[in-house]
């Protein structure tokens, strides 16, 4: 695996990611991504399929569509990694997440499916940072009109799947099955 890679600085991101960067632990950011995904697959390992389609509360994604949510953030992150990672100067568009979750229709979906979604999507992160050679990590680019690193990036990757695991152990497993 690649070497241990410092954490981002405050001017290598938007305040919108601090949240997510502040949830990953130091230390090497490839390894964390490799291992940390287990722990969101276990949880969802617990909980009964029928329950994919549970939401929280009213106007609140399910279980299924947080699921697909996640791998739908990761590979847009990811793309713009490889973008800037490779010197790719040209400004790249936001994305509205409330308007992938519908269109990626994850309700027709078993929440095993999904989850071997989010598996392979992992996967190819972990892979692309791994080759990365140590310059590639600083480099920076701009998406949704805001300056972010290669760097910065992965841990948003990292600390979105963290923010989501804490939501769905929080709200959808520790509730009761009929809530």
């Amino acid at each position: 695996m690649a070497a241990y890679v410092q954490r981002p600085t405050a001017d290598e991101y938007v305040q919108f990611y601090a949240p997510y960067i502040a949830r990953v632990p130091a230390g090497d950011i490839v390894r964390l991504l490799a291992e940390q995904l287990s722990g969101t697959l276990d949880l969802l390992a617990q909980l009964p399929p029928e329950r994919s389609h549970h939401a929280y509360a009213p106007g609140k994604w399910t279980i299924g569509q947080v699921v697909g949510h996640l791998s739908d953030a990761e590979r847009i992150m990811a793309a713009r990694a490889l973008r800037f990672a490779r010197g790719d100067t040209q400004p790249l568009p936001g994305f509205d997440e409330n308007a992938y979750v519908p269109a990626g229709r994850f309700e027709e979906r078993a929440l095993d499916s999904l989850a071997g979604e989010l598996r392979a999507v992992r996967a190819a992160s972990v892979a692309f940072f791994d080759g990365l050679p140590p310059e590639a990590w600083t480099r920076r680019g701009s998406a949704n009109a805001h300056g972010i690193s290669v760097r910065a990036l992965a841990c948003v990757i990292a600390g979105h799947e963290l923010h989501h695991r804490a939501i769905l152990s929080e709200r959808y497993l520790a509730g009761p099955a009929s809530a």
